[in-house]
């Protein structure tokens, strides 16, 4: 749902011969999992596959730290915007049966949305709507956790306004697959969770993916948690907010079977899967592209909460993989990377979470605000204790952990500050951009 604007890449191509496929070595894997789990870094499930055979499941932490309660392969996560995958199926299938039509506009359902007679079902889906993001209002954090209705969400898209003419740019917006999940409901005058069982869930045999956190199985649930000092409890978004926009939970096992079903065919046809992949301006319906060298997949990223995940479909070897975080320190693309590369035998190392302790002195000497004037970016750095912080301007404060005197890293944006003290400045360093501040 929530999209982290914190500078953040997803890793690019590279072209290199192609590998033969060997048997899956689940070791590294394991490895991966048990180092993060040692250095409290990360908590959640992932799991890989090669078309319909699970090759990998593995779950690390708790599903709720007040209970001491470890989390399992079966627990329960909100999957965030990976929803709008499954909300576009939805679509997909329901133009496919002469339901709906993707050139249809939405003014045939919402008119007093700002430019509804010129924003078609294809722009919602592919974020070319121009139609106001309720998750960016100033107020969003007062009253996301309470619930909502069509009245309410729809009033505040049109308090919003036009964000761009449709069509003429791509922005992403959760109000499209907002507006997206009351299409559905008033074409087929059914529900949102009941569509998304009928069509998707029993089809594909999904026992633990729900709309909203599940209710018939509490002991499957997790909490979700954001981590500064230490870990501290998310407050939950309530479901009838992100919609299909983001309010589904799985697991993600669950998820590698739902993305080998869509590429699969077994929930829509070949042209309506082709729409879903068609890519403008770096957006799909519902997918975004994810490469890893000479490979292409398609997939999707999430973040609601203190949840975040990802999951991808690659046609070559036909994998599928998914992972999902109730707790994340760690850059979620690293670990995507390191699975893929396992999948590929295109190793990775493990992460080195080796750090130093820095004396006041040294600490005192990086204190200050960063500025760099293209892209026009301040960063602040602070200390609480002995503990060093960093905060983009307008964004919440993340921690720095330091690997030497000069180095600082922040392992789940994937960032690496190097500090030049005599000339007063930082190179800042993520999946191979660089930007220069000075203090």
């Amino acid at each position: 749902m929530k999209r982290t604007t914190i500078l953040i890449f997803l890793f690019g191509s590279l072209s290199i011969p192609t590998l033969q496929a060997q048997e899956f070595d689940p070791s590294r894997m394991d490895s991966l999992m048990s180092t993060m789990d040692k250095n409290n870094n990360w908590m959640g499930s992932i799991a890989l596959s090669k078309g319909d055979k699970l090759l990998y499941k593995k779950a690390i932490g708790y599903a709720n730290l007040a209970d001491k309660k470890a989390a399992t392969t079966d627990t329960r996560y909100g999957i965030g915007s990976i929803s709008k995958t499954f909300t576009a199926t939805l679509v997909l299938k329901t133009v496919e049966l002469g339901k709906l039509q993707l050139n249809q506009t939405l003014s045939a359902f919402f008119k007093d949305i700002p430019n509804a007679e010129k924003i078609s079902i294809r722009q919602l889906l592919n974020h070319s709507s121009g139609v106001h993001s309720i998750t960016n209002d100033k107020d969003y954090l007062t009253w996301n956790t309470k619930p909502q209705t069509e009245g309410q969400l729809v009033a505040r898209m049109i308090k919003g306004g036009s964000e761009f003419e449709p069509g003429s740019k791509h922005e992403y917006s959760n109000s499209n697959y907002i507006l997206l999940t009351y299409i559905l409901e008033k074409v087929w005058k059914k529900n949102y969770p009941d569509l998304l069982d009928q069509y998707i869930c029993r089809p594909l045999k999904l026992e633990q993916t729900t709309f909203g956190a599940p209710q018939n199985a509490i002991k499957d649930r997790s909490e979700s948690y954001k981590f500064l000092h230490e870990w501290a409890v998310e407050p939950h978004t309530d479901s009838s907010v992100p919609l299909g926009a983001g309010a589904i939970w799985s697991t993600s096992v669950d998820l590698v079977k739902f993305f080998n079903g869509l590429f699969s065919l077994k929930l829509i046809n070949s042209s309506s899967l082709e729409e879903m992949k068609k890519i403008d301006s770096g957006y799909g319906m519902g997918l975004f592209q994810m490469p890893f060298y000479e490979q292409q997949g398609f997939g999707h990223s999430g973040g609601i909460d203190g949840y975040s995940s990802l999951a991808a479909h690659f046609d070559a070897d036909n994998y599928n993989v998914a992972l999902i975080s109730n707790g994340n320190n760690f850059n979620n693309n690293e670990i995507l990377k390191f699975s893929l590369g396992e999948l590929y035998k295109k190793p990775f190392p493990l992460p080195d979470f080796s750090m130093v302790q820095l004396t006041n002195e040294e600490i005192e000497s990086i204190i200050g605000a960063y500025k760099s004037e293209q892209p026009p970016i301040q960063i602040n750095i602070t200390k609480d204790g002995n503990k060093i912080l960093g905060q983009v301007v307008g964004q919440p404060a993340f921690q720095l952990l330091p690997k030497d005197k000069d180095t600082l890293v922040q392992p789940q944006f994937g960032v690496k500050i190097i500090f030049d003290r005599k000339e007063n400045k930082m190179t800042l360093h993520q999946n191979g951009h660089t930007l220069i501040l000075k203090k």
